[in-house]
C-alpha cells in the first residue's frame, strides 16, 4: 500500500536537495542543446536506476535494531545538512555533445551524464536512509523518483528562469533545515526509542 504523507515527504526532501544540486545544471545545458524530450527519457532513466539502487540498500539497513537505524539515519541526515551548507558551487561537469540529435545519442548522452554524475549523491544516499527509516520502499521510491524528474523537467526546461525569482542560496538553506529537522527527530527516536 502507498502511503501519500510518505511520498509527499520524500517528495519534498528530495526535491529540496536536488534542485539546487548540479543536476538541474547539467539537465539546463542539455535542454538547450538538444531535444528536451529524448535528455529527458535518459535522464529519467538514470534517476530510475538510482532510486532502485537506493531503496534497496535502505531495505537491507531495516534489518538492523530500530534503534541503531534511527541513530545512523539521524548521522546521515546531519552530515547531509552539513554538505549542502558547506559545499561550493560547481561548474557543470563535462558535457559531451553526441554526434548527431537522433534518440538514442541524446538520451544516451542523458543517462550516462546522470548515472555517473549522482551515483553515490547526497539524494541517493538519502533516499536510502528514507527508505530505512520509513521502510515504505515503494512509497518512498514514488517520492525520490518524482522528486528527481521534476528536477530534471524544471532543469530541462526552465531552471534559468527559476534561478531568476529563486535564489539557490534560499533553496540550499531550505533543503539543510529539512535534514536537520529529521535528523533531529531520526537521533531522538534512537535516544529515546
Amino acid at each position: 500500500m502507498i502511503s501519500i504523507t510518505v511520498t509527499a515527504l520524500v517528495f519534498g526532501v528530495i526535491f529540496l536537495a536536488e534542485l539546487p544540486d548540479k543536476t538541474a545544471l547539467a539537465g539546463l545545458m542539455l535542454g538547450t542543446r538538444y531535444r528536451a524530450s529524448y535528455v529527458f527519457a535518459g535522464v529519467a532513466a538514470a534517476f530510475l536506476v538510482h532510486v532502485a539502487l537506493a531503496i534497496a540498500a535502505g531495505s537491507v539497513l531495516t534489518l538492523l535494531p530500530h534503534r541503531a537505524v534511527q541513530a545512523v539515519v539521524g548521522l546521515l541526515f546531519l552530515a547531509g545538512a552539513a554538505m549542502l551548507l558547506l559545499k561550493k558551487d560547481e561548474e557543470d561537469e563535462g558535457i559531451t555533445k553526441p554526434a548527431d540529435q537522433s534518440f538514442w545519442k541524446v538520451s544516451g548522452a542523458g543517462f550516462m551524464l546522470i548515472l555517473v554524475a549522482e551515483f553515490g549523491d547526497l539524494t541517493q544516499i538519502m533516499t536510502a536512509n528514507l527508505a530505512a527509516r520509513y521502510d515504505d520502499p515503494l512509497s518512498v521510491g514514488l517520492g525520490a523518483t518524482a522528486a528527481l524528474w521534476a528536477v530534471a523537467a524544471l532543469g530541462i526546461l526552465g531552471g534559468r528562469t527559476l534561478m531568476r525569482y529563486v535564489p539557490l542560496r534560499l533553496v540550499t538553506k531550505v533543503a539543510a533545515l529539512v535534514m536537520l529537522a529529521l535528523a533531529g527527530f531520526s537521533l531522538y527516536e534512537a535516544v529515546l526509542g
